[in-house]
């Protein structure tokens, strides 16, 4: 992830980082592209993430502070920043499974399109894997495409993943969005033959066969590294 050399608030979105070494830098590269009033609001939030000691005479907040910020990123961060700044928020506050649930089902699109990327980066388990199966099931091609991160390649079993290479060639949703393809897809016959199928169930229909399905169809056809 390279930073760009004037900070901006307009152009390309801020990528959303999928190692470790590029989430290490995302901060910075943020600062880069907020305006001073965006940094500022992104400073206090990132602050609020921090554990506060209780207190005997004080009950704890029914919702923390960042959570409200989370919420909030698009309005005062620019929706085109709000995915990488939401990101940044939950890998700093680093909350249970239990509560990457609970933002993705209460929150918007864009915040469940904001757990689906923090996943690889907060959850080391098969505990984030309803959540993926929950978004490949929607007709949302943002969230089709989130769900197909990093945490997908390491954890989605073998049939589903090959149905969600599907369900990206239905809606329309690159292959180059699906993490560790080549990887998955090499020598695999039953993937194969379900692309073969769906290809022929095109044909039959006279429509178009996309571009990607022969790349996948290609990938399946080399041995496993």
């Amino acid at each position: 992830m390279t930073a760009p050399s004037a900070p901006t608030t307009s152009g390309a979105p801020t990528p959303v980082p999928a190692t470790p070494e590029a989430l290490a830098v995302l901060r910075t590269v943020l600062g880069t592209r907020l305006t001073g009033a965006a940094r500022a609001w992104l400073d206090d939030a990132l602050a609020e993430t921090a554990p506060v000691a209780a207190s005997p005479r004080t009950a704890a907040p029914a919702t923390p502070a960042w959570e409200l910020r989370f919420a909030a990123a698009g309005r005062h961060c620019g929706h085109e920043h709000a995915d990488a700044v939401r990101v940044l928020l939950l890998t700093e506050a680093r909350p249970a499974p239990e509560t990457l649930a609970r933002l993705y089902h209460q929150g918007s699109a864009a915040e469940r399109r904001a757990v689906l990327h923090a996943l690889p980066h907060l959850v080391d388990g098969p505990q984030g894997l309803p959540l993926v199966a929950d978004a490949l099931r929607t007709n949302d091609t943002s969230l089709v495409a989130a769900a197909l991160g990093p945490y997908a390649a390491a954890h989605l079993d073998q049939h589903s993943w090959r149905h969600a290479v599907l369900k990206c060639l239905f809606t329309q949703v690159p292959v180059d969005m699906v993490a560790g393809l080549g990887h998955r897809a090499h020598g695999d016959a039953t993937l194969a033959r379900m692309l073969a199928d769906h290809a022929a169930e095109r044909t039959a229909a006279g429509r178009d066969v996309p571009h990607d399905l022969h790349r996948v169809l290609a990938l399946t056809a080399q041995a496993r590294p």
